[in-house]
């Protein structure tokens, strides 16, 4: 599917945009491929665009305390809106790294063109709210899944909504997203495997 359709799609599957409504914005989407360990946002930067991942794997990490210790907290594949959120919504500088974890490529658009879709447009207004919504809930539930849930959970919940991300990414960027040292990680796998035998 071309690119634009799907995000087109996308948009509509969020918040019941016509395709009117959608072409509104057409103008202002830009392409982008970004290669491997390429930066889509750095540290200390404000994040002045929303991507829409077509191919590829986005990473959203900080240094942890210990020096040298990336801590991943969110990862981004196919389909999937992607930005520094707290940055973007904000317009202050960001406190962490959205990195390429693979030669990726990307739609995205400037904040300020998306702030004068709202401000014309009730149809991207209304999608800019249910995006907002659909984005503090997903933060509280990655919240919850940190401090109630086993990483074996959190580890089935994140193959779950990223299928393919153990072809892509190291399985150590997958321990540290779960919190978890990579023979914890293996275990869990193992664990795992045996129940779907």
């Amino acid at each position: 599917m071309d690119p634009i359709e799907r995000l087109r799609k996308m948009v509509g599957d969020i918040s019941g945009m016509s395709h009117e409504n959608f072409d509104l914005s057409i103008d202002y989407w830009q392409q982008k491929t970004y290669k491997k360990g390429e930066f889509y946002n750095e540290y200390k930067n404000v994040c002045k665009y929303l991507g829409f991942v077509l191919t590829g794997v986005f990473r959203i990490y900080k240094f942890h305390d210990q020096p040298g210790v990336e801590k991943n907290m969110q990862f981004f594949t196919n389909d999937q809106f992607m930005t520094s959120f707290k940055s973007f919504f904000s317009q202050e500088s960001c406190e962490y790294y959205t990195e390429s974890m693979t030669e990726s490529d990307i739609l995205y658009i400037h904040y300020d063109h998306l702030q004068y879709l709202y401000k014309t447009s009730h149809a991207w207004e209304r999608f800019g709210r249910i995006f907002a919504q659909s984005t503090l809930h997903a933060v509280m539930d990655n919240t919850e899944a940190i401090l109630f849930k086993s990483p074996e959970d959190r580890y089935a919940e994140l193959i779950s909504t990223h299928p393919d991300i153990l072809k892509s990414v190291p399985l150590y960027h997958i321990a540290s997203y779960l919190g978890i040292e990579g023979p914890s990680l293996s275990r869990i796998r193992k664990r795992m495997a045996l129940k779907e035998l």
